[in-house]
């Protein structure tokens, strides 16, 4: 059945598998402390608590931010606060590179966000999402730095999905 009407916000797709993973791994950490501890015969109540404590930091670390975009925003949301930049007004845009690389994004607004330059790679609807505002805020001028990054950026996106094409169909 066809749905009428505006398309809902593009998002990471990848995003409930990972967190599922990050849950995951907290649970089987607790879950072997309370072995381990009550094998030992030390599990007190004071101590389960701690166990259950370390397990919510590891899933809280674990959980990957979750990126959504929309005409004219792109947003990650973190497991305390959501940041929203607007694409048709960026003001700059900044690659750092390393041991995790990220994007930096800034509007116009003084608005600010990160995200991993790997999740647009995931998601092709974020990454158009993304490239259709950047265009916008070339045109209004309000791009100052960072069009190459993106240009960069876009080139590289688009040489891994043509290559994953072609594994896909055996051409490569």
């Amino acid at each position: 059945m066809r749905r009428n009407g505006p398309v809902g916000p593009a998002s990471d797709r990848h995003w409930r598998g990972s967190a599922r993973l990050a849950v995951t791994c907290a649970v089987l950490f607790t879950a072997l402390a309370f072995t381990v501890d009550w094998d030992a015969g030390t599990l007190t109540a004071p101590r389960a608590l701690l166990w259950v404590a370390l397990s919510t930091a590891v899933c809280a670390v674990l959980l990957p931010h979750r990126v959504s975009a929309g005409p004219g925003w792109l947003a990650v949301r973190t497991p305390w606060r959501r940041l929203v930049v607007h694409t048709d007004a960026l003001a700059a845009v900044r690659q750092y590179d390393g041991v995790s690389s990220h994007l930096v994004l800034r509007d116009v607004h003084g608005h600010r966000l990160e995200l991993d330059p790997r999740v647009l790679a995931a998601n092709p609807l974020i990454w158009h999402e993304l490239d259709t505002g950047v265009r916008r805020s070339i045109e209004r001028g309000t791009l100052h730095r960072g069009a190459d990054v993106l240009e960069r950026l876009g080139h590289r996106i688009d040489d891994e999905t043509t290559q994953a094409v072609l594994r896909a169909s055996g051409l490569s």
